[in-house]
């Protein structure tokens, strides 16, 4: 510490000092006449000005990009056409589909329920045919619950 100087006085003294060498060095070690940007001759014989940057990067681009042909308008889709068995819906045809007898025990017409609700579903038929499943499935499962009470007695 110099005398009347504080610790930060002293320290930007000694910083102006170490900056001003490191210039002097940076100066000896620097070739006087290319303080500019060096540029070669571009392939072909053309200078610099005459190239221009955008046209190396067409060249690379290879073939003219072609757009793409525009799609199709989409086609509607054909409506869904309706199973046959949803046609059935009266309450003789789908106690004939399920084929319930006396001999039948609890799991066997719980088996036909999960058969018949597996092909009748209403959520998995279209929109359009939900509401004859529902009838169907409403029916079966009516049919299937009176054969199952009539188990109990």
């Amino acid at each position: 510490m110099l005398f009347r100087q504080s610790l930060f006085q002293s320290v930007l003294d000694r910083l102006d000092t170490e900056e001003d060498t490191s210039e002097q060095e940076e100066a000896a070690h620097r070739i006087r006449g290319l303080n500019v940007s060096f540029a070669a001759a571009v392939p072909g014989g053309e200078t610099p000005e005459t190239h221009r940057p955008d046209e190396a990067y067409r060249d690379n681009l290879g073939d003219p990009i072609i757009p793409p042909e525009p799609e199709p308008a989409p086609q509607e889709p054909e409506p869904p056409t309706m199973p046959e068995h949803l046609s059935r819906t009266s309450r003789e045809e789908i106690a004939a589909e399920l084929a319930i007898t006396a001999e039948h025990t609890r799991e066997i017409l719980q088996e036909k329920r999960r058969g018949f609700a597996k092909a009748n579903h209403p959520d998995s038929v279209a929109a359009l045919f939900r509401e004859q499943a529902t009838t169907r499935m409403t029916l079966a499962n009516q049919l299937i619950d009176e054969a199952i009470r009539r188990l109990r007695r």
